[in-house]
């Protein structure tokens, strides 16, 4: 990736759901949330699915939680935890 972050992967017949965070800024979340809309992808607010279709805005950013094909919970917040 641009910033010298790499996600590795490797082929396990049983996979592990796990919840995976990234912090993006402004214009990338826009860009992410609109593709995730434009996919017709549920999302929520928080992490226990409590509020659908909804934008946090913790720590005076935006965020949002959706799953990917295997499971694993994807998170993208514009302002690091504890803001």
């Amino acid at each position: 990736m641009a910033n010298g972050v790499s996600l590795d992967f490797m082929d396990d017949p049983q996979v592990h759901p796990r919840p995976y965070a990234f912090l993006v800024s402004e214009q990338e979340f826009d860009e992410i949330l609109g593709r995730i809309r434009d996919r017709g992808l549920d999302y929520w607010a928080d992490p226990f699915q409590q509020h659908p279709g909804e934008i946090n805005t913790e720590d005076g950013g935006r965020g949002v939680y959706w799953h990917d094909p295997d499971g694993h919970v994807l998170e993208i917040i514009t302002r690091p935890y504890g803001g």
